[in-house]
């Protein structure tokens, strides 16, 4: 499955409950074969993700999509993959906090 397609198809892969109370947007911008923009959007215990930027995001996250991609198998430790530039991400804190709701860390 390409990056991109793996972001848009998240809300069949959490767990609702755990999305309760939560409110937050987040920006995706891939760059690469299997790029492009993805918005991931949670709310009101929903998550919803559309193509494109939409909305005002609260994380912002560019990679490479073959390098994000390395990040959700366990190929690419996401705290190298920050520090060596090939994950930007605008507020690690929501991120993480994203990374932990999805079982990424």
């Amino acid at each position: 499955m390409q990056t991109k397609e793996f972001l848009l198809h998240l809300p069949e892969k959490v767990n609702t409950e755990l999305l309760q109370g939560l409110s937050t947007c987040f920006h995706f911008d891939l760059e690469g074969d299997e790029g492009g923009q993805v918005t991931v959007l949670v709310e009101n215990g929903r998550m919803i993700t559309s193509e494109g930027l939409n909305g005002n995001p609260t994380c912002v996250i560019k990679a490479k999509a073959d390098d994000l991609k390395k990040v959700f198998k366990g190929e690419l430790n996401p705290m190298m993959a920050i520090l060596t530039g090939k994950l930007k991400i605008s507020n690690q804190g929501e991120m993480m906090k994203f990374a932990k709701l999805l079982g990424w860390m």
